[in-house]
This record gives C-alpha cells, structure tokens and sequence, in this order.
C-alpha cells in the first residue's frame, strides 16, 4: 500500500480536520511519554496521566471515528479491520496494570504508528470514498476537537 509523502501536507476535508488535530495530540503525548523515561519519571506517575488521558480524549476519539468514520468504508474493508484491531490493541495497554514500563513503551510505538497509520493511508482512503452525507453525519457529531482540559502534573517539562 502506497503511503502519501511524509513532507508533503495533506488536504483533509473539513470534517475530518478535527479527528487530524486530535491526531496531533495523540502524538505529543508520544513524545511526553520519551521524555518522562529521558527524565526518570516514575512509571506510575506517567500511567496515571495516560488513563486521565484514555478516559479525557482517546476513548472519546475512538468511538467517534468507529461510529461516524469507518462505516464509510465498511467493517469488511482491510483497512478499517486493521484500525479496529489498533483501537482494541491500545485500549487494552491503556488499561493494563502490569508490566507499566513495558506497556508505557508499547503505547508509545504503537500509538504512534497507528496515528501515523490512520493520517497517511486510512484517512486518504476515506476521503476517497466518503459522501457528503458521510461528511454531513461526522460534522454534526464531531465538529470541534476534542478538549481533555489541562493535567496539573506536567511530569515531561
């Protein structure tokens, strides 16, 4: 499967433009989880902000892509069965209590690689596909960024 170049921006429709600025915090939550380990940030105390963070910002995220995105290209399609299995992948390590450091790591890969994954090669397929009406449903649902507010333990400055 072909990827979009990586210098290259990538036009989204306006009414995915929200899920894409979602992505983008998604991956700097990536980036606080390196520099918490760069730091020597106690496993439990970056944990605790990525279940504040599941519970603020992805899970909603989540369920909206599955219910207003994804059915554009149907749960049979190849693409949308891998986003699904992400999606389970993470919310399980989200969730996980054993094994922090590990699972923390994990998180960080693979949540990157499924958000790169969604913006470079799903996203595109969808907007290939999608309708205005698929448009019109996303928009109604989900026409602002999600907002998880602010965490009072900034443990990656």
């Amino acid at each position: 499967m072909a990827e979009a170049p990586k210098n290259k921006p990538i036009k989204r429709h306006k009414a995915i433009q929200p899920l894409s600025r979602e992505h983008h915090q998604g991956l700097l939550l990536c980036w606080k989880i390196g520099k918490g380990f760069e730091k020597g940030i106690e496993p439990e105390r970056m944990k605790t902000y990525l279940e504040w963070f599941w519970e603020n910002h992805l899970k909603l995220h989540f369920e909206i892509e599955e219910r207003y995105v994804f059915p554009v290209l149907g749960e049979d399609h190849t693409l949308i069965k891998q986003a699904l299995e992400e999606h389970e992948h993470l919310e399980y390590l989200f969730q996980a209590k054993e094994d922090i450091s590990e699972n923390l790591k994990m998180i960080r890969r693979d949540l990157e690689s499924h958000i790169r994954f969604e913006e470079r090669v799903l996203f595109n397929q969808i907007q290939k596909e999608a309708s205005e009406e698929d448009y019109r449903k996303l928009q109604e649902h989900h026409d602002q960024e999600i907002s998880c507010g602010v965490w009072h333990d900034e443990f990656w400055i």
